[in-house]
């Protein structure tokens, strides 16, 4: 049943248990605020910013100043949002945020691209007499290769709290300590590194309105291999980081940027540019194979992904008696590395000591990836250094680069340059299913999969599931999740024998990895752009050429001359990996911690 209020003295219609701040929202009308975030739903009213005055009845009677994403609509109710007493108020409850804040802002991850410093602004501040007036030394935590936290930074807004616990199903985070002492921290465990459920996915920086939480920058590394002359660097970039980094630079959502990525890479110094696809492609051979053979002995089933380096660590830290089932395959940063390292160095008679491998991502897990020891070789990483969606864009910035007025560049390696739209796909959920379908169906059957796209895996469900029919193999049943928080329901299926599956793709961000943790974030609205950069990878695959893995010419070339096939002794050496149980005792929770969960909800 619809109802009438007035905002502004502009009549909405609403329903019933709808907010202000819902309904005001819904109708263009701008309210600021910090903890509540769209679509999260997340209003636990502590910023106090979003404040209103308003009236229950139709006659402007009874005024009094509420938080709007605290306070139900009811009808004939009268809203104010601009009122002198509201803007005192508000521009009051900035000051109190900033008493605490730490404000060395030029050396923040969120300089110009702060919601505390936009508050400010939206508010009308000018001279914040509060300024440091509580100002209590609280902890950085430099601990973790992918994400770190600088609690002096905290706004207590608690989005961080609330993605890792609905979207991700974690609860890694935490809010420490008391009064001005609070801010985030890392549930069970001092440090981040140390931290028994985290699995460094990074969407809590994707809804961080401040520089509390924010990936492991790694920029000026970066900078002097780019500038050593001693250096020679391949600087890789996957799917994904070609869709999503156009939002910094004001293009529309999902739009490729991938051939002014290569100039832009090529401007500051990289002396290979090549694409992440190509190894995409080999990872779909290695791990179809893989997937044959365990259909042929009954072993390892359900084989499941491990292209997505946040559910690797979900797997050793939460569940690891699904280790077996991880698919031994590395992930196309893993393999690229690797083949950089090897093939590439030898190709190019480069010593691999002199060789740095920068890979371009959109996740901040994959920093962790990289860190792994059994991705190393005598000590030496395959993959060097991970810089994120954001890095990237930073460091665009700060040499004067504007990527949309470059002109398109092309791949100059002679081999890992060729990719297919099957590699590209990897950058949405469904992916890495569909592209494997496209090459397992064809090794089985010696026939191309009719229409190529295999549209079961497509779409945003969070769960979807079909049959491939694989002629003598039989009927296979594949399964693709994304959004950690529901593998626990997934899990649940099989074991109660609900569900039956032979593959199982899983990916930890929500919408794959056009979602990572390490993309450009929007103020605004969380994953505001997933649909528009999955389209923007469907349309990258519907113009390629070069559709399948298997007809990569590179990926052939790749085979024929070094790894001879898909598992051989050199494959199984270069191209896979092992995993390891992390899974640590749980910890009792005190009373403290009890307490503050039943005060979050």
């Amino acid at each position: 049943m619809k109802m009438k209020a007035w905002i502004n003295n502009e009549e909405i219609e609403f329903s019933e248990g709808e907010t202000v701040l819902q309904a005001a929202t819904r109708a263009g009308v701008f309210i600021p605020t910090l903890c509540a975030f769209m679509p999260l739903d997340h209003t636990p009213g502590t910023c106090r910013m979003c404040l209103v005055e308003i009236s229950p009845g139709a006659d402007g009677s009874e005024k009094q100043i509420v938080t709007a994403c605290t306070t139900p609509l009811v009808e004939g109710m009268r809203v104010w949002t601009r009122t002198a007493e509201v803007r005192r108020l508000q521009r009051m409850q900035v000051a109190w945020i900033f008493a605490d804040h730490d404000q060395d802002c030029a050396s923040c991850a969120r300089y110009g691209n702060c919601e505390l410093q936009d508050l400010a602004l939206y508010v009308g501040l000018r001279d914040n007499t509060c300024n440091g007036r509580f100002k209590v030394a609280r902890p950085d935590d430099w601990s973790a290769t992918g994400v770190v936290r600088d609690a002096n930074k905290c706004v207590r807004c608690c989005r961080c709290i609330n993605v890792c616990r609905r979207v991700q199903g974690i609860s890694a985070l935490t809010l420490d300590k008391i009064g001005t002492e609070s801010g985030v921290g890392v549930a069970g465990a001092v440090r981040w590194a140390e931290s028994s459920l985290c699995v460094q996915c990074g969407q809590c920086t994707l809804v961080c309105p401040t520089g509390a939480l924010s990936e492991h920058d790694q920029i000026e590394q970066v900078v002097d291999w780019l500038d050593d002359p001693e250096i020679k660097t391949v600087v890789a970039f996957a799917p994904a980081v070609r869709v999503t980094i156009g939002d910094e630079f004001g293009l529309p959502a999902g739009q490729n940027t991938e051939r002014k990525i290569i100039t832009a890479l090529k401007r500051l110094g990289a002396d290979y540019v090549c694409d992440i696809n190509w190894a995409a492609d080999v990872t779909i051979m290695e791990e179809g194979t893989e997937l044959l053979h365990r259909l042929s002995t009954g072993k390892g089933l359900p084989m499941m992904t491990s292209c997505c380096p946040g559910w690797v660590n979900y797997v050793e830290k939460l569940h690891p008696e699904l280790l077996e089932n991880l698919s031994s395959t590395r992930s196309p940063q893993g393999i690229f590395g690797s083949l950089v390292k090897t093939w590439f160095a030898r190709e190019h008679n480069i010593d691999p000591e002199k060789l740095r491998f920068i890979s371009l991502m959109p996740c901040t897990a994959k920093k962790d990836e990289a860190a792994r020891e059994q991705l190393k070789k005598n000590g030496l990483p395959d993959t060097d250094v991970v810089l994120t969606v954001r890095e990237f864009a930073r460091l665009l910035h700060r040499y004067g680069i504007n990527l949309p007025e470059l002109p398109d560049g092309e791949y100059d390696s002679p081999f890992m340059a060729q990719n297919s739209g099957a590699g590209a796909i990897f950058g949405v959920t469904g992916g890495v299913m569909e592209a494997a379908v496209r090459t397992v169906y064809h090794t089985v059957t010696g026939r191309e999969l009719e229409g190529i796209c295999f549209e079961p895996a497509r779409g945003q469900d969070w769960i979807r599931e079909a049959e491939v029919d694989l002629g003598e193999k039989g009927r296979v049943r594949v399964a693709v999740v994304h959004g950690l928080v529901n593998v626990p329901k997934l899990l649940e299926r099989i074991n109660s024998g609900e569900a039956r599956y032979d593959f199982v793709e899983v990916m930890a961000c929500p919408g794959g990895c056009v979602d990572g943790g390490g993309t450009v974030r929007s103020k605004f609205n969380y994953l505001q752009f997933a649909r528009d950069r999955a389209h923007g990878i469907y349309k990258i695959d519907g113009e390629r050429k070069i559709r399948q893995s298997h007809n990569n010419p590179d990926v052939v070339r790749l085979y024929r001359e070094f790894l001879e096939k898909p598992m051989s002794e050199k494959a199984e050496e270069l191209l896979h990996t092992t995993y390891r149980d992390r899974k640590q005792a749980p910890r009792r929770r005190t009373i403290t911690e009890i307490w503050r969960d039943v005060q979050l909800g």
